[in-house]
């Protein structure tokens, strides 16, 4: 068993559900005002994970300390860090299949967790979970199981098998996804920065592009997450809309990512496509340099 002690500041939005039950003590409340927001992007941006205000730019400062029993087997405390890890896992994979401009799919909460050592295949972890669409305000328990793959093999991303949430990826927004395709098929006119912005705002109309660039963030986090990563989106730095081909709209997105176990804001450019019937697609995806926050040092 392998133990290790951890001294973490976290900025996150209030009723940030990414981060409920994890061990921890809220230090103190503020709101943007008080924070530098552009030598700590991630304690605005972290607006996703929360209840139905998630928007609120009201920030809460964590001051965590965690114990991490890294290589425990057995009935793991579900508000630490090893099960938390693994339950994003699961909300990442969600939103590859199943997200959308118009369903996002959070964490709320863990409710029992377990892992074990699968031989030569990796470790798996069981997990009784809530998940929450984001845009709908609906949650259902769901469970679901994650490998972390072991040894030498050729795909080192989890494997994720979830049942029990079918009613939560029925959620019906083919109407809002047509009438949204439909506009932009006929004048390919976005181009947008700073979502959200530092006092936590999206204009309306930009809200369903902050949801396909999280969407399409998932595909990034699902496929970097180990045992060791906790992965959170924090902005999309810029989205601009590309030619349509094949009918799919095509996005070129530039997204900021938030580990909070090394506390590194991590740029992604990733080349986006969307259609009501094909689902979000992730065509490339490449860390980037080009990072308007990233160069500042982080506390």
């Amino acid at each position: 068993m392998h133990s290790t002690m951890t001294l973490w500041i976290v900025f996150a939005v209030a009723g940030l559900t990414g981060l409920n039950g994890v061990s921890g003590t809220p230090a103190e409340t503020v709101t943007l005002d008080d924070v530098n927001t552009s030598a700590h992007p991630n304690s605005a941006l972290e607006t996703l994970e929360g209840e139905e205000n998630f928007w609120k730019p009201t920030v809460v400062v964590v001051v965590v300390e965690a114990e991490e029993e890294v290589m425990e087997t057995g009935e793991l405390n579900p508000s630490h860090y090893p099960a938390q890890r693994a339950a994003k896992v699961v909300q990442h994979y969600i939103n590859t299949q199943h997200g959308s401009p118009y369903k996002v799919f959070g964490l709320q909460r863990v409710f029992r967790a377990n892992a074990e050592d699968v031989s030569d295949s990796g470790r798996k972890y069981h997990l009784e979970l809530s998940v929450q669409e984001m845009v709908h305000n609906t949650t259902l328990a769901c469970t679901a199981e994650v490998l972390f793959p072991g040894g030498e093999k050729t795909e080192h991303w989890p494997q994720v098998q979830v049942s029990s949430c079918d009613e939560l990826l029925k959620i019906d927004t083919s109407a809002q996804e047509e009438a949204l395709y439909q506009k932009y098929n006929m004048n390919h006119s976005l181009s947008t920065q700073n979502l959200p912005d530092s006092n936590g705002h999206i204009e309306p109309d930009h809200e369903p592009f902050w949801h396909l660039g999280t969407v399409a963030s998932s595909f990034v986090m699902f496929r970097e997450s180990t045992q060791n990563t906790l992965y959170n989106m924090a902005q999309v730095d810029n989205a601009t809309q590309l030619a349509t081909e094949k009918d799919q709209l095509k996005f070129d997105y530039h997204v900021l990512l938030h580990d909070l176990v090394s506390q590194e804001i991590i740029p992604w450019k990733l080349l986006v496509t969307w259609s009501p019937l094909e689902g979000v697609k992730v065509q490339k995806m490449e860390k980037s340099s080009n990072c308007r926050h990233c160069n500042k040092s982080q506390p």
